[in-house]
């Protein structure tokens, strides 16, 4: 047996149990099983006394004799032992003491073992979680073990389960018999993932120990040991695959030459009204030694809401430009495309480029036009959405393609813009998300690009006060957005839905649309709507009435969460806050503070909040700073839940390791794989035979887009 052999021929599964752990757990091999750990363990080491015993305590040993025994039909009635029909009984009930007390033990299956089991006068220890029915203590289906049969005196391990799982017997006493079968069949035979070097300098402990400490530690010193190897050869392969990505992609990738900045550049740069920050400089100089590097520049362009990444996006395109190249901008939705070149077009008056807008609602002969001046090179910046990859779009020489919120595209649309480069050569990358990301994610999502961060705002960007208000303060709030409309300010008011939906008790857009214009009424106040269910012509009407000002109240859902930009809009209003995710209320709340007057975000709490929601909306009534709220967002949620993530998903799907928790090792593991491949790029060595034979496996095999984002 070994960790590849399939889950069916382990003693004790058969083909209906491998179904049912692939199926509910993933698991087809000997390898999957023991490579799924418990979540957590219980100590076993202690009897409990059954007067000591409370509801508040988890699951407890205690060593009891059976006093008594009885059976009872669905209709509680007591049953008779005698002429008993086991299909009438719907459970069964036994009083246990020790010397300190008495309790109830109740079954509801398994009736008829444990009633031969559980005979007056036996002694059991028997173990679970103690619960109060009526003023009796009690445990449901405690595990029963005789007195010696060594069960006690240990860490127990509780493995991830599902009621398909108990319901087809296997149980978490049936996992660890199986898990143990696995470790005796393997563990002989079993090859080391890690080279003995590296054991050595990190001081890791082999990995046999480690699989048997993890299921059946002797001690908690022996789990932390065998915890911190499996989560560190995890990490390690992982940003060794990535990092070896990056030294093939460095190597190989030949970049289109721009080897100065020019024209255009220095027009749009001496023209700007506004002093750029330090942040924005420093990217820039980033991004210009990668542009003229003779290698293919792959960057993530990291910054928070408002920090100016357009710019630094704008004077990126005018070098390439400069170049003799052309450059495009592609934007997750219309609105934001047509954001985006009203903005780049203001900034590239003074520069005489062509900028042109090419979205799905572009008419034909304005199409016409556009792919014309593509070919031939007259317009040199293009904006637009998903219409960008049409094959009919052809650039006459692509340099630069710019990428805005690149996690609401595929891996795959994105592929077709970097094919139209000149001549099959990819043009160069910039990927720009306002989602702060926290740094242990960016690291495994886009470890195999280079990051720039932009950590400071603009001059004179003023703060937005974060007000969290209940449904008692919503004539208040309503009061507080007519005060600010009659200053001449613009208010959003978001909500999470756009449908009622029976399950969600939470408001939705329609009936909150209804709400507002009727506390707003005409003709004094104007309400424009906006949501996804809409065309693309009804969005732009509306939200160009918004824009220019001619709606002072824009009712939407979150397609306003990027990038929309009016100056003039001072309140923002998020209903039933605690629906949304730190990041994306964050965002949300970029869309103020955008302009010269003090502005304000309002959370609307429903009801019912759980701790950690109240935790979240505390939080961001707390700071502005979009990465602080992003490690917090993920200490609550977890790494796969993050707004503005989780369309990406992570390169693996990681076992052990916690990105939220593990941010020390993860840096220690991408520390350690930079050394390993600064000394062997290739992974040829003997020394490294085992390193790169894991990275073959299924489990490190990403798609290789790495030229392409």
């Amino acid at each position: 047996m070994n960790l590849d052999t399939a889950i069916q021929y382990l003693p004790g599964v058969g083909p209906r149990r491998a179904q049912l752990l692939l199926s509910e757990l993933q698991i087809s091999t000997v390898g999957d099983l023991l490579r799924t750990y418990p979540f957590r363990y219980i100590d076993r080491s202690s009897i409990q006394t059954i007067a000591s015993l409370h509801p508040d305590q988890a699951y407890v040993q205690v060593r009891a004799q059976v006093l008594k025994v009885k059976l009872f039909a669905k209709n509680g009635a007591e049953l008779p032992a005698e002429k008993l029909k086991y299909n009438a009984v719907s459970r069964l009930v036994a009083t246990v003491a020790d010397a300190t007390g008495e309790m109830e033990v109740v079954f509801f299956k398994g009736i008829k073992w444990m009633h031969s089991r559980l005979l007056p006068g036996s002694v059991f220890i028997f173990f679970g979680k103690p619960t109060v029915f009526g003023s009796r203590m009690n445990m449901v289906h405690p595990e029963v073990d005789a007195p010696d049969s060594g069960s006690a005196g240990s860490l127990s391990g509780v493995y991830p389960s599902t009621e398909k799982l108990k319901n087809g017997g296997i149980t978490g006493r049936v996992m660890l018999k199986l898990v143990a079968e696995a470790l005796e069949g393997v563990l002989p035979t079993l090859e080391d993932t890690l080279p003995d070097y590296i054991l050595k300098e990190k001081g890791l402990v082999p990995l046999s120990f480690a699989l048997r400490q993890m299921h059946f530690p002797q001690s908690q010193d022996a789990l932390a040991k065998a915890s911190y190897r499996l989560k560190f050869e995890e990490l390690f392969l992982l940003q060794l695959s990535l990092v070896r990505q990056k030294y093939i992609r460095s190597s190989n990738a030949h970049g289109l030459p721009m080897p100065s900045v020019g024209v255009p550049f220095r027009r749009c740069y001496d023209a700007l009204p506004y002093e750029l920050t330090t942040a924005q400089k420093r990217v820039i100089r980033e991004i210009r030694e990668d542009l003229r590097s003779g290698r293919q520049m792959n960057r993530l362009l990291q910054g928070d809401v408002g920090s100016g990444k357009t710019m630094v996006a704008v004077l990126s395109a005018l070098i390439a430009v400069g170049n003799g190249y052309q450059a495009c901008f592609m934007a997750p939705t219309e609105v934001l495309a047509h954001q985006h070149f009203a903005n780049v077009s203001r900034y590239l008056a003074p520069t005489g480029v062509q900028v042109a807008l090419l979205t799905g609602s572009t008419t034909a002969a304005a199409r016409r036009k556009i792919h014309s001046g593509l070919r031939d090179g007259s317009i040199g910046v293009l904006i637009g959405t998903h219409a960008l990859i049409e094959d009919t779009v052809q650039f006459k020489a692509l340099g630069l393609a710019i990428v805005d919120e690149q996690h609401r595209f595929g891996v795959d649309q994105r592929a077709r813009l970097w094919s139209k480069g000149p001549g099959g050569v990819a043009p160069h990358v910039l990927v720009m998300t306002a989602t702060p990301i926290p740094r242990t994610l960016a690291m495994t999502l886009y470890g195999d690009l280079d990051v720039s961060i932009i950590n400071e705002m603009p001059p004179g960007r003023k703060p937005v006060q974060t007000l969290c208000v209940g449904e008692n303060k919503r004539h208040a709030m309503h009061n507080f957005v007519r005060e600010q409309i009659d200053r001449g300010r613009q208010a959003f008011i978001v909500y999470p839905l756009i449908f009622e939906s029976e399950k969600l008790d939470y408001k939705n857009l329609q009936l909150g649309y209804e709400e507002i214009v009727k506390a707003f009424p005409l003709p004094q106040y104007k309400v424009a709507i906006v949501h996804g269910q809409q065309t693309p012509q009804e969005k732009a009407f509306n939200m160009d009435a918004f824009v220019a000002g001619r709606a002072q109240i824009l009712v939407s859902t979150t397609v306003i969460e990027v990038g929309v930009d009016v100056p003039n809009a001072s309140v923002m209003v998020i209903e039933s806050a605690e629906r949304f995710g730190l990041s994306q209320l964050h965002q949300l709340r970029g869309r103020v503070g955008r302009g010269a007057e003090k502005s304000f975000c309002i959370l609307m709490r429903g009801t019912k909040v759980s701790k950690d929601s109240q935790k979240r909306l505390d939080l961001l009534c707390s700071t502005e700073d979009g990465f602080t709220l992003a490690e917090e967002d993920m200490k609550l949620r977890g790494p796969g839940d993050l707004e503005g993530t989780q369309q990406s998903g992570l390169p693996i799907e990681l076992s052990i390791a916690s990105l939220a928790k593990d941010g020390m090792i993860l840096s220690d593991a991408r520390a350690y794989a930079q050394i390993v491949l600064d000394a062997d790029p290739g992974l040829s060595s003997e020394k490294n035979a085992l390193l790169a034979r894991e990275l073959r496996r299924d489990k490190y095999l990403m798609k290789d887009y790495s030229q392409i984002s």
